[in-house]
């Protein structure tokens, strides 16, 4: 049987006998138990108690589409969610519905990704219940050329979305990062398709930490935070309310005008601005300097020996000396 209808029966934190989840959902006894010997795979721990029957560890925070509805209130309109429990990738997901024709706003989010993706092919990380993942379709009239500093854009929706649930402690890394002090809090990837004249497709993939267990913080290869613990809510669907909303305005403004009109509001964020720093290149090589500030198409000023060299994000990474 499928597991995820049987956690969402457990979501509670309460404890529920097997007897009464067989009957709920029209299965054995056996076939619960065998379900839910499948939960540790996704993060989950089960406790099992003779006489009480089973209950999660930590109560699950489930997507709901009509939460996140009620929560975008009139900028609704903008978008159509679709939530999968489980998916190999929105991204993926949404780049083939482009090109199959969905419209701008088309949002896939998903509770489990088996492939989710970030940046430079890694695979982005998630835990059940506790981390955002969703992509986001967005149709532009100019074509591929005139996007640069998208990503850059993006970012500064989501850090301006959890500032309005109170986290003042996000920042910006360039080029896609979402980090604060304590390690890295998520990222964006962005994925074009389109002519270079336009018109263009976009499919915007976010990933965010919203509350991560020490098992998930010890299987990632670098500093983690979480928004939980800078003070975020614990409703993703009010999170991915806020983050959407942010989107709406931002997106038809980057299309009229491009990143410069985004530029000071982006360097105020920024976590390494005017900080000696170091890029990482494709090559294995490194570059040590200072960074001076973002271009008006979303390139890093950074100051390296005599002069100042405009680097542009391609597979390059930037790091703190």
């Amino acid at each position: 049987m499928d597991l995820f209808p049987l956690l969402r029966l457990l979501a509670d934190g309460a404890f529920h006998c097997g007897p009464d989840l067989a009957e709920r959902l029209g299965v054995s006894r056996a076939s619960v138990s065998l379900a839910l010997a499948q939960a540790a795979e996704f993060g989950v721990e089960v406790h099992s108690v003779k006489g009480r029957g089973y209950r999660l560890s930590r109560p699950l925070d489930w997507l709901d589409e009509a939460a996140v509805a009620r929560a975008l209130g009139p900028a609704a309109r903008f978008f159509d969610l679709k939530l999968f429990d489980r998916i190999d990738s929105t991204n993926s997901a949404l780049l083939s519905a482009a090109q199959a024709g969905a419209p701008a706003g088309m949002v896939y989010a998903a509770e489990w990704q088996s492939a989710g993706r970030g940046r430079r092919g890694r695979r982005w990380q998630g835990e059940l219940g506790a981390t955002l993942m969703f992509s986001l379709l967005w149709r532009f009239h100019i074509g591929v050329a005139a996007l640069s500093g998208l990503s850059l854009a993006v970012g500064l929706a989501v850090v301006r979305a959890l500032e309005t649930l109170g986290v003042e402690s996000a920042r910006l890394k360039w080029p896609n990062d979402i980090v604060c002090a304590r390690g890295k809090l998520g990222g964006i990837l962005i994925e074009v398709a389109g002519d270079s004249l336009g018109p263009s497709a976009v499919v915007i993939g976010i990933g965010l930490n919203h509350r991560l267990s020490a098992l998930a913080r010890a299987a990632l290869d670098q500093a983690a935070a979480d928004l939980t613990e800078l003070g975020c809510p614990g409703d993703r669907n009010r999170l991915l309310a806020a983050i959407l909303t942010q989107l709406a305005e931002l997106l038809p403004r980057f299309e009229r005008d491009g990143f410069a009109p985004f530029v000071n509001d982006w360097t105020a964020r920024h976590a390494l601005h005017g900080q000696p720093a170091r890029l990482l290149r494709p090559d294995g090589s490194t570059l040590d300097g200072t960074v001076l500030g973002i271009s008006a198409d979303g390139a890093l000023r950074f100051a390296a020996g005599e002069g100042e060299v405009l680097v542009h994000a391609g597979e390059v990474s930037l790091r703190a000396a």
